[in-house]
């Protein structure tokens, strides 16, 4: 009988420290704009964006060929690159390590031309060996590399779109 008051205790301070401690999930972002106007090309991560944007129900996302001047702020994807460079090679010259880059180039504005959110550039970057004899395996890994880097810039980019404070 202790033993269990003594576990009934034990799981009710646990209880209680998690909720003193703040600790709570990740939610969708909220943002200070009701509607955004998005053009972008058929990039990847455009798509990745444009479905999270979409996923958020208090964010009504205008896409053409409806007018900019129909929502309350711009967003503009001015660029995206991958890059893949040679880091490491071996005592023959060989290629050893490569490193992936993805950069995304983007701006938030009012329909009147008030910059929000000036030209920032997102950079990811992951390193990857790199093995003559498995060749194929590592083409599939830099796709699962590319995709998680696109995945971390939607992210990135929605985090800050989340931070602008009032339109």
């Amino acid at each position: 009988m202790a033993r269990r008051r003594h576990l009934l205790v034990l799981a009710a301070a646990a209880a209680a420290a998690l909720s003193a401690c703040g600790f709570q999930l990740r939610q969708a972002p909220d943002f200070a704009f009701d509607s955004l106007y998005f053009a972008a090309g058929g990039s990847p991560i455009a798509a990745e964006l444009r479905r999270a944007l979409a996923a958020n129900d208090g964010l009504r996302v205008v896409t053409p060929p409806a007018a900019p001047q129909s929502a309350q702020v711009l967003l503009e994807l001015s660029g995206e690159q991958r890059e893949k460079v040679v880091v490491g090679r071996t005592s023959t010259g060989q290629v050893r390590e490569f490193q992936l880059r993805m950069r995304v180039q983007f701006s938030l504005r009012t329909p009147q031309g008030r910059l929000l959110i000036p030209q920032t550039e997102l950079l990811q970057q992951r390193d990857i060996s790199f093995n003559e004899s498995a060749v194929l395996a590592k083409e599939a890994e830099e796709a699962l590399l590319y995709r998680d880097m696109q995945a971390d810039i939607v992210q990135q980019l929605l985090r800050r779109l989340a931070a602008v404070d009032a339109v």
